[in-house]
């Protein structure tokens, strides 16, 4: 590539390039500041004083030329150079020539000037900084005119320069200060992600800008909700281990009192059957919401009520009663989140509204920044001291939500609580308002 050099040049750190982004424009106005100050007010204030000086030399030139012999013409410039603080040397004692020194920028337009304004300068000799050495020609031979180099340039341009390189250190100091303030908050927030990437978790709080307080709070909520699909899947695999317990133990009791001699009872098989098919429904259920997990689509955009209304369609052909409620907003509006897992949550708080109740509405909004599934029913309820227990895996509520109704293992709002949270979402448990029933709601960033 042309411009891989470039990149082995640049520095490879945040604070490095943020303060060539801040101090390139402070060194380029610098420099551009200084070649117009030295070309267009520098130049022209010594093209200024330098024409004014022609007209004393023109002067004193023409008086030399009108004298009829040296020693007249010297009487006669005396006269006039005095008053003008010229010092006259006739005849020149130096032979002419132009001299100056390369960095002499000044030196180039007193020079020009003279040059071309007064038609008998030979040289002008600028090798003492602080005088100006003409040399012009007349009829008694050459002669010079010495004076301040002051005169025809001005004395302290280095007064801007100096000004401009302090202004540019102080603003390059406050800019410094300014800039390591605000990559101190970048730092933290990559020491926290780096040390949470090693499983340790320490205490951060957004500070800085608002682009950085934004992304502090993204990184909170996304550890808090990897936290919390961590806990759900311990308390998952702890459900199973304990709920496999009981028929475990009651499988090898019955085993245990099974005798070689006599063939076992129905009852006994009937009881150890119910047994093993308790257990693989606990752990098909389980294996199923791992593996659809895994095989989640990425989030894409979904109609979304039209999303909810095929959900209803789907219920209402396997059989289930359920009715399709209110539906709010833009009847056309897209939402993202993945499909597949959704659906899944929807369908697992349907089958538990169906199977604790008679009634069971659908309904959904979908505002500027939120999408949100409710799914109502005129069941039993769940007391509100009870609700946080329901959503954790295996649990199964007594009387409230009786498990001998149906065929549940307790992992259903368990499910949907995980999918919401994955969405970065949530799964409220609430009072039903028309049913009378509980009322359950997916609510997911839009």
């Amino acid at each position: 590539m042309e411009f891989e050099w470039l990149k082995k040049v640049m520095p490879r750190g945040l604070y490095g390039r943020a303060a060539l982004i801040l101090f390139l424009p402070v060194v380029a106005v610098t420099v551009v500041v200084t070649v117009m100050f030295l070309q267009r007010h520098f130049e022209d204030v010594t093209r200024q004083m330098t024409v004014g000086m022609t007209r004393e030399l023109a002067l004193i030139a023409r008086r030399i030329d009108e004298a009829p012999d040296i020693d007249a013409a010297r009487q006669s410039a005396q006269r006039e150079a005095g008053p003008l603080e010229l010092q006259l040397i006739l005849p020149a004692t130096e032979p002419a020539r132009d001299w100056r020194v390369f960095y002499d920028l000044s030196g180039r337009v007193v020079i020009s000037e003279l040059n071309s304004r007064v038609a008998q300068v030979r040289g002008v000799d600028l090798s003492n900084r602080r005088e100006v050495r003409v040399t012009l020609d007349s009829k008694f031979g050459p002669y010079q005119l010495v004076f301040p180099r002051e005169r025809v340039s001005a004395s302290n341009p280095h007064q801007l320069l100096v000004l401009m390189v302090g202004t540019s250190l102080l603003m390059t100091a406050i800019a410094t200060i300014f800039l390591r303030n605000q990559l101190r908050p970048i730092r933290r927030l990559a020491r926290a992600a780096e040390e949470y990437g090693k499983g340790r978790i320490i205490p951060y709080r957004p500070v800085g800008a608002t682009e950085i307080r934004s992304a502090g709070t993204a990184f909170l909520e996304m550890r808090s909700r990897i936290e919390r699909q961590n806990e759900q899947r311990k308390l998952m695999l702890s459900g199973v281990s304990h709920d496999l317990r009981t028929p475990l133990t009651r499988l090898r009791l019955g085993i245990s009192m099974l005798s070689p001699d006599l063939p076992p009872e129905p009852e006994e098989i009937a009881a150890l059957e119910g047994d093993v098919t308790a257990m693989g429904r606990m752990i098909d259920t389980f294996l199923v919401h791992a593996r659809d997990a895994a095989q989640d689509a990425p989030p894409a955009p979904v109609p979304a009520l039209e999303f909810v209304r095929n959900i209803v369609a789907d219920a209402q052909r396997g059989g289930q009663e359920v009715q399709l409620g209110e539906m709010q907003g833009d009847q056309a509006g897209q939402a993202t989140f993945r499909q597949d897992s959704l659906r899944r949550a929807v369908e697992n708080l349907i089958g538990n509204a169906v199977r604790y109740g008679d009634q069971v509405e659908v309904e959904a909004a979908l505002g500027p920044s939120y999408f949100r599934v409710s799914v109502e029913d005129d069941g039993p309820g769940i007391p509100a001291e009870r609700r946080e227990e329901a959503l954790k895996p295996f649990t199964r509520l007594d009387p409230a939500r009786n498990q001998n109704q149906g065929q549940g293992v307790g992992l259903g709002l368990s499910i949907a609580a995980d999918i919401a949270r994955a969405h970065g979402g949530q799964l409220r448990l609430v009072n039903g308002t028309r049913l009378g029933g509980l009322r359950a709601e997916i609510v997911i960033p839009r």
